[in-house]
Order: structure tokens, then sequence, then C-alpha cells
């Protein structure tokens, strides 16, 4: 009931129009990171109306991408169709991953896995997921301090992170539009 409660809100946020957190404007750190690796196959996980799906194609990348809300899947589809580009993206839960196939050379995360309650199954599926060496580029905002309440990053996600055979490469740490801290980590999977 509640997965379906979260599911019926964040698809009304796609109704009249598109949630704040939807930019339609891709992030430097993700042309930085595209321009200094070479294009293979990724994952944008909570993929939203399709907006980096489409930057990752058009640089060659061989593109998957999913989100938890169906109707953001259905603006991508008609985005990528519209630019006349290959890419799939489908409905799935971030903490099930159930229709992922394959590895992947990067997994793309921009703002979902710090709204995830259950972080231990995605990170369970995201280590199946990435192949040998792949990226995992995530940016988050922290918990709100003093009360660590709410979503967010926490400390304690982040060492949850480095349990999985996952290392650290790079962190960029920032503020969000509301002047929440926040940061861009690039973790690699280990070979």
């Amino acid at each position: 009931m509640k997965n379906l409660l979260r599911r019926l809100t964040f698809n009304s946020t796609y109704l009249f129009g598109t949630p704040p957190w939807d930019s339609g404007i891709t992030p430097p750190e993700l042309y930085d990171f595209i321009a200094s690796h070479p294009a293979g196959r990724a994952i944008d996980i909570g993929c939203g109306t399709g907006t980096n799906v489409i930057t990752l194609a058009n640089a060659g990348w061989q593109v998957t991408g999913f989100d938890f809300a169906s109707r953001a899947v259905g603006m991508a589809q008609r985005k990528i169709k519209e630019a006349n580009l290959t890419a799939t993206v489908f409905w799935d839960d971030a903490t099930q991953m159930r229709n992922v196939r394959g590895q992947f050379d990067l997994a793309l995360d921009i703002g979902c896995f710090h709204g995830i309650e259950n972080k231990t199954d995605y990170l369970t599926h995201l280590t199946r997921i990435l192949a040998p060496g792949g990226f995992w580029l995530m940016y988050g905002f922290f918990k709100p301090q003093p009360l660590q309440t709410g979503p967010g990053l926490a400390d304690s996600d982040l060492e949850l992170i480095q349990s999985q055979n996952l290392t650290l490469t790079s962190r960029k740490d920032g503020f969000d539009r509301r002047e929440l801290p926040s940061a861009w980590f690039l973790w690699q999977a280990g070979s």
C-alpha cells in the first residue's frame, strides 16, 4: 500500500507539467564524465522525462533508463522518439530493478538514491548491474541537520555504499536550489 501511494504521488507530480527535480538540463558533471570516459552501456536510474538518456545517446552511449513514475516514462519515450534516437526507457522500482538486464559501464542517479528508504536493496541491485570497473555517478542532498530525518543522505549511507565493493573516486560538495548541502559522487565498482 505504501509503495502504491508513493507511485501515485510521483505520477501526480507529472500531471500538470514537470516537477522541480526534473529540470530538463543535463548537469555539467555528466558532460565531464562523458568527455573523460569512452562510450559504453549506461543506465539512468530514476530517468524522469529522459533528459540525460538523450544526452548520453547523443554522445554515443547505449542507454537504458527507468523511473518509478510511469507518466515520466511515457514522456521520456516520446522525447526519445522525437529526437530520433535509440534508447530504452521503462517503468521499474530502483529497489527491485526487475526489468534491468545486463551490466553497465555507467549507472547515473541524479536524486533517486537519496530519497529511497531501502538503500540496501538498491545497492544490492546496483552492484549486480555494474560491470567490473563500472562507474556510479550519483547526486544527492544531505539530510537536514541536526534531525537527520526525511529524504537525503546520511553518513551511514556513505558507509553502506563503501561496504558494497564500491570505491569513491571523486566527490564535489555544493548546495541544491533550497540551499541544502549536496554532493556529486563518482564511485567505481571493483574488478
